[in-house]
């Protein structure tokens, strides 16, 4: 089993930036093995990927998310990063930090960004 707990969700103004974290406990020896990924959900609104990081490193990121968004990982610290720059209004949701391989899928609980115009 492994937990994530995500943080550094907020209110900011648009234009602001935010870094949400995602450490994992538990099982984290099996985090090096698994993709990591950010998802996000607005109000009224199916869950979507904002940006992927797989266990080798390689990195996608959805349309809005390129030349805002960077996310990164420390398996050393067994923590997941996204940094948002340039935030807009409609980057208001719940993140949520995402561990998968072919086997397991966890989540965290999420945490709640908010963007005022």
């Amino acid at each position: 089993q492994v937990q994530l707990l995500e943080s550094g969700g907020g209110l900011v103004q648009a234009g602001g930036s935010l870094r949400l974290s995602c450490v994992a406990s538990g099982s984290i020896f099996m985090l090096n093995t698994m993709d990591m990924g950010w998802y996000r959900q607005a109000p009224g609104k199916q869950r979507e990927l904002v940006a992927g990081i797989a266990s080798g490193g390689e990195i996608n990121y959805v349309d809005f998310a390129k030349g805002r968004f960077t996310i990164s990982r420390d398996n050393a610290k067994n923590t997941v990063y996204l940094q948002m720059n340039s935030l807009k209004p409609e980057d208001t949701a719940v993140y949520y930090c995402n561990a998968r391989d072919l086997v397991y899928d966890y989540w965290g609980q999420g945490t709640q960004v908010t963007v005022s115009s």
